[in-house]
């Protein structure tokens, strides 16, 4: 069962979140409210919640640096921004905030849905992984199971820290990681359900969206920091997941 807090200084906002969201569907036994980044701060404290969704533009504390305050906190705090378009400018600072999703004003019962559901998964993923780190801490003998649990985190955090390298390929993964090419590829697919090139693809554009939203940056400067040397190809591999080119995109936002 999970802990909620909403904050905004609009009170509408968070009686319609509590009208509309089906909590008992998402496990979610307990929702907070605060009207201020302050006030908000001062419920993470003491009410230690799991899940946020915090507005972004509010008095006193801003949603961004609530949300470092708050990491600071609870590390493992699954925080969701509510915005509109206009404060996309502080696309940097939100990720260093580490800032898990983002929602754009004005907001359906589906989009709060939608995110609370991806701020969850998130959050029992980083629960699992704390399990796994634990696990091999204290036990020197580990299971086939608990070893892929281990190869799984080594390759989020390999990912993660080669999304811009347009070098980064299973080959080099395989170097980075010790293991044989042909064994990570099939040990790839059955940790992720999809294969290497597939989930690669996936990720970049959907880091795509929040650069195209988050920033004034170029296609090109977007498709170079997502590990696409090819700025045509970037765009045609966006428009072919997404229905739509990346400028599309952008205009569809500021509707």
């Amino acid at each position: 069962m999970y802990k909620l807090l909403v904050v905004d200084d609009e009170p509408i906002l968070i009686k319609g979140i509590r009208t509309f969201v089906d909590f008992e569907a998402l496990s979610i036994k307990e929702v907070y409210e605060a009207y201020d980044g302050e006030q908000a701060l001062e419920i993470v404290k003491k009410q230690l919640p799991d899940l946020v969704l915090v507005d972004i533009n509010m008095p006193k504390m801003n949603g961004l640096d609530f949300s470092i305050a708050a990491k600071a906190i609870k590390p493992d705090l699954k925080i969701a921004i509510i915005t509109g378009y206009d404060y996309f400018d502080y696309a940097v600072t939100a990720l260093k905030a580490g800032i898990d999703d983002y929602i754009l004003k004005p907001v359906s019962k589906h989009d709060i849905h939608e995110v609370l559901v991806k701020l969850i998964e998130k959050l029992q993923e980083s629960h699992g992984q704390q399990q796994l780190a634990k696990l091999v801490d204290h036990v020197i003998s580990s299971t086939a199971n608990s070893k892929d649990e281990g190869y799984k985190v080594k390759i989020q955090q390999e990912i993660e820290a080669n999304i811009s390298n347009v070098e980064f390929s299973l080959q080099y993964l395989a170097e980075r990681m010790a293991l044989n090419p042909t064994y990570l590829s099939s040990l790839f697919k059955r940790l992720f359900g999809i294969p290497f090139q597939e989930y690669m693809l996936s990720t970049r554009l959907d880091r795509a969206k929040i650069l195209l939203l988050s920033t004034n940056m170029k296609n090109y400067e977007v498709a170079k920091a997502i590990g696409f040397e090819d700025p045509n190809y970037f765009s045609a591999a966006f428009k072919k997941r997404f229905n739509c080119s990346p400028n599309q995109f952008k205009d569809k936002a500021r509707e």
